[in-house]
């Protein structure tokens, strides 16, 4: 009844857990690129192609996963192209609040990738174009409001940095001037042709987006499904060790994880480490005694088990591994007990060498798979090294994929992350 209600509290727990989203929410955003203006112009002057430069400066902030909002700040330069026979140029400058969705999340992109994902951004603002030379009776500065609409491919690099892509078009609403700086708009467009959007720029950018925050992922790239099965994952394994733990392989009444002597006789008094009780100190348990005969005790041999040759034999069978989270290199907490064993073997036999396979799951790349596994090998050589054992005696191997599992199976992909040891 007890394993049952803890069970069912570490499973409470790590729903809690799972239905508070840890994320971070702020980005820095920086873009820089090409823009083509595409009306209005005074004929004879000319901007069919794209120009640089034009960038932009904003940040966001992500409500959830899929919805947030950003505001940001933009310069276009926009000027003559070689096909024009008169000179000119224009400095743009605008200011917009947009409203921004993950399209990646809402699509559920994370059934196919984990490093990329499209944003989806739309909204409104003033801008402020100011050509270098205007030879009509018109303000130098001509104001206007504009609407901007955006895609933003994003291509993860690291848990902090993005790098993007970005299409956007504005539409100006009031634009008075022409982009040369040489009419008005009317006397180009005509009163009617001049009302609602009368010009329009488009802009092609590539950039960063900076994370900020204290989590260790990002609302861009957060997935609640994901997550909730990582945690799930995490308590089916420290459920399986609490298990582990409380078996009594010797059944004396003193489970595993406090038993310090694991192979005591069936029936033989023990303390609460699991000892045997001898105190007399003789090497045989006080109860036994009784029930030898002195001649045996005298010319026979007591038969040991060397408890290093077990560790090794369940080291080299693969039953003491590392095991890793979805796409990254830092060990399990549950797992640091395996790293434990090899410490404590390694320091106890100093002739000992042994060598760390690391190994990744089939989804993904495979090169970047096979960097992964050496990565996660290379992890735990630091941590025994750190532990005190030569690096010397450690040799590190990346295993790439094991593609021994069904990969449809995200728990049977969870044993396949792991780093196991060979001794030699």
């Amino acid at each position: 009844m007890k394993k049952i209600l803890l069970i069912g509290l570490l499973l409470l727990t790590g729903t809690i857990v799972a239905q508070e989203a840890d994320y971070n929410k702020w980005s820095i955003e920086l873009q820089g690129g090409a823009s083509k203006a595409t009306r209005p112009f005074t004929p004879g002057y000319v901007a069919d192609e794209a120009t640089f430069f034009q960038g932009s400066v904003g940040a966001r902030y992500m409500f959830n996963n899929k919805f947030g909002v950003k505001l940001d700040f933009g310069y276009n330069n926009i000027e003559n192209d070689n096909d024009s026979n008169l000179e000119f140029k224009n400095n743009y400058y605008r200011g917009s609040i947009q409203g921004v969705a993950n399209l990646g999340t809402i699509l559920d992109f994370n059934t196919f990738t984990d490093w990329f994902t499209i944003l989806g951004h739309g909204g409104f603002g003033y801008s402020s174009a100011k050509a270098d030379d205007i030879n009509f009776g018109a303000d130098e500065d001509d104001a206007m409001f504009h609407a901007i609409l955006g895609v933003t491919p994003q291509f993860k690099l690291s848990e902090r940095v993005t790098f993007t892509t970005d299409l956007s078009i504005i539409g100006h609403v009031g634009q008075d001037v022409t982009w040369d700086g040489q009419s008005s708009v009317r006397s180009i467009a005509g009163d009617n042709a001049a009302r609602g959007f009368n010009s329009m720029l488009v802009n092609v950018s590539a950039g960063i987006s900076i994370n900020l925050g204290s989590a260790s992922t990002h609302a861009d790239w957060y997935y609640e499904a994901d997550a909730l099965e990582e945690e799930m994952d995490s308590l089916r394994m420290r459920i399986a060790k609490i298990e582990n733990d409380m078996i009594d392989d010797d059944k004396d009444g003193v489970p595993n994880y406090l038993d310090q002597d694991n192979r005591t006789e069936s029936g033989v008094a023990v303390n609460t480490r699991g000892q045997a009780i001898d105190l007399n100190k003789n090497g045989i348990p006080d109860e036994m005694e009784s029930a030898l005969d002195a001649r045996y005790l005298k010319t026979g041999s007591e038969t040991t088990v060397n408890g290093d040759d077990v560790i090794a034999e369940l080291i080299d069978k693969g039953y003491v591994n590392v095991y890793f989270k979805f796409n990254s290199e830092e060990p399990s907490v549950y797992s640091l007990e395996a790293i434990n064993y090899l410490v404590k073997y390694m320091n106890a036999n100093t002739d000992a060498n042994a060598t760390l396979v690391g190994y990744a799951d089939e989804i993904g790349n495979e090169a970047y798979n096979q960097k992964l596994s050496e990565q996660r090998a290379q992890k735990i050589n630091d941590i025994l090294v750190a532990s005190g054992v030569s690096a010397s005696r450690l040799t590190v191997k990346g295993g790439g994929e094991d593609n021994s599992v069904d990969k449809s199976s995200k728990y049977a992909r969870q044993l396949m992350r792991r780093v196991t040891f060979k001794l030699n």
